[in-house]
C-alpha cells in the first residue's frame, strides 16, 4: 500500500509515509501530487464513468455506501492531519479528479469536530491501519465536499431566514421564523441529515475565531439524499469556512461515488 500524509498545518508525523507539509487550507495546485499518484496507480479506469452511472436505471449507487470497484496497481491511502476544512478540501480534490477509490484516513486536530465525531477519528494508528468503511460523499452544486457540517443563514445570521429549505421533497425550513439550517453527512444511506436553526447565529467567545453558533431543533430532523434552498442573501458555511459571497440558491446532494473512508466502528 502506498501511504501519503497530507500534514495540513498539523504537527503530526507518520513514519514511513510520503509526507507533504501543507497549510490548513491547501489549494488545488497544492494537492496536484494526489492526482498524479492516482493516475500513476490507475492510468485507465475501466469501471463505469459518472455519466454512465447517471444514465443507468439501476439506483444501487444511491443505496448503502459501497466499496470502490476500481483495482489499482497498488492501494493508495491518503491520511489527512488537520481540520475538517483540510479534510474537505482533500476530498474535494479527489472528487473533482474522479479518484474517489483512494482510501482516506483522518487525524483531526480537534477530536470533537463534526467530521472527527462522524468518522470516529483520532489516533494515527486508526488512520494508517484501520479498515475502509465506505460513506456517502455530500457535495454542493459548486463542487465542494462537506467533510463534517454545513450551515445556511441569512447574511451574518442575525436575522430570520428568508426563503425555504427542502430535504428531498419535504420542507425543513418554511421561512416563517427560523434562522437557517444545519446539515451533516451520514455514514449510511440516504446521505445527509439536516435540522432547522432556531436562534440567531452569534460569535462564540470560547473559540479564538469568531465562529457563528446557534441552536437547532432536534425534533425536526430530516434525512435525505439532497438539500436545496432558495431565498434572499443566503450565506453558506462549509466546515467552518464562510463563502465570500451570498447566493440566492444552493444545493447539497449525494455524489455518485462514495468516500472510501478509514473510520472507527
Amino acid at each position: 500500500m502506498r501511504l501519503i500524509h497530507c500534514a495540513c498545518g498539523a504537527e503530526t508525523t507518520i513514519p514511513g509515509a510520503e509526507e507533504h507539509l501543507l497549510s490548513d487550507a491547501p489549494s488545488r495546485s497544492d494537492l496536484t501530487f494526489l492526482t498524479d499518484a492516482a493516475r500513476e496507480l490507475l492510468p485507465v479506469d475501466p469501471t463505469p464513468s459518472l455519466d454512465e452511472i447517471q444514465r443507468s436505471p439501476n439506483v444501487a449507487h444511491l443505496g448503502e455506501p459501497a466499496f470502490a470497484p476500481q483495482e489499482p496497481a497498488e492501494r493508495l491511502r491518503v491520511v489527512v492531519s488537520g481540520t475538517d476544512r483540510s479534510l474537505g478540501l482533500v476530498l474535494t480534490r479527489l472528487m473533482r479528479a474522479d479518484a474517489m477509490w483512494v482510501e482516506v484516513g483522518y487525524v483531526p486536530v480537534d477530536t470533537q469536530s463534526p467530521a472527527a465525531v462522524l468518522w470516529g477519528a483520532g489516533p494515527v494508528e486508526l488512520a494508517v491501519e484501520g479498515a475502509v468503511r465506505p460513506a456517502p460523499c455530500i457535495r454542493t452544486d459548486f463542487g465542494e465536499v462537506v467533510a463534517g457540517s454545513a450551515e445556511l443563514m441569512r447574511g451574518g445570521g442575525e436575522r430570520p431566514f428568508v426563503g425555504e429549505v427542502v430535504v428531498d421533497s419535504a420542507v425543513l425550513v418554511p421561512g416563517d421564523g427560523d434562522f437557517g439550517a444545519r446539515l451533516v453527512p451520514t455514514v449510511d444511506a440516504p446521505g445527509l441529515a439536516a435540522t432547522p436553526v432556531t436562534t440567531p447565529f452569534v460569535p462564540s467567545r470560547r473559540l479564538l475565531r469568531r465562529v457563528p453558533v446557534a441552536r437547532t431543533d432536534a425534533s425536526r430532523v430530516l434525512s435525505g439524499r439532497a438539500l436545496q434552498s432558495g431565498g434572499e442573501d443566503i450565506a453558506v458555511r462549509i466546515d467552518a469556512h464562510l463563502r465570500p459571497r451570498t447566493v440566492n440558491r444552493v444545493t447539497f446532494y449525494r455524489h455518485l461515488r462514495d468516500i472510501q473512508s478509514v473510520r472507527g466502528a
